[in-house]
């Protein structure tokens, strides 16, 4: 069933490991069920992104607790079942290690707008600093959720980054362009800090660019295609 959705999910997983963003079995992928809203897809522990098959992915409920499927479920599975409870508007969830983002997380500054991807973020990009442990219980899930509030990404400090959207096609967009934000951020701090940011009217022209539905199926798209060619 869903089998068009669930291969997107594989997709999503094999993007996020060539993009970097793999951490050998840890980041987790999930999608609401289509007619279902309290149950989601999920990528299943002890997989790598790049391993997430027809044949292995679970299927959860808004408890956390696994509903269908063979393996187990992520320890840190209340990311997911906790902001998909609070915001009914989205059915994707992304949660990775990020190196590039877990890097300038450190740094307790504001992710500025340096080039295209920090635009995305300029109306701003909560922090959840509560704690910098796994996400293994209810509780800290609801206070992920809180935190996210009615953005589509944050950084855990000293962890990662989530990503929500109502397609998986945005979630991917968002991580990617979120880790790519910190990386051209990491650089100028690393040469003293930026000096020139360009004209607000600007950065919300080129986050207006940037943030479209267009963009995030054309991105998805290429980049399924670039797995492709190898």
């Amino acid at each position: 069933m869903h089998e068009d959705l669930k291969q997107r999910m594989i997709e999503a997983g094999r993007i996020l490991e060539a993009a970097g963003q793999g951490d050998w079995t840890r980041g987790h992928v999930s999608i609401r069920v289509p007619g279902e809203p309290d149950r989601f897809y999920m990528k299943p522990s002890k997989f790598g992104l790049e391993e997430i098959t027809l044949d292995n992915i679970i299927t959860v409920d808004l408890d956390g607790e696994k509903v269908d499927g063979e393996f187990g479920r992520h320890n840190e599975v209340y990311i997911h079942s906790e902001v998909l409870r609070a915001r009914p508007d989205l059915n994707a969830v992304v949660h990775t290690h990020a190196p590039y983002a877990t890097a300038f997380s450190a740094l307790g500054k504001p992710l500025q707008p340096v080039g295209h991807p920090g635009s995305i973020f300029a109306e701003g990009l909560p922090v959840f600093s509560e704690t910098t442990e796994l996400i293994t219980t209810a509780e800290r899930g609801k206070a992920v959720a809180a935190c996210l509030g009615e953005h589509g990404a944050m950084l855990l400090q000293n962890h990662g980054i989530v990503t929500a959207a109502p397609t998986i096609e945005q979630a991917i967009y968002l991580a990617l362009s979120l880790e790519n934000a910190c990386m051209m951020q990491l650089w100028v701090e690393a040469a003293g800090g930026a000096k020139a940011l360009g004209k607000p009217e600007d950065i919300k022209a080129k986050r207006k660019h940037m943030f479209r539905d267009e963009m995030f199926k054309a991105t998805f798209a290429y980049l399924v295609r670039s797995l492709k060619r190898g």
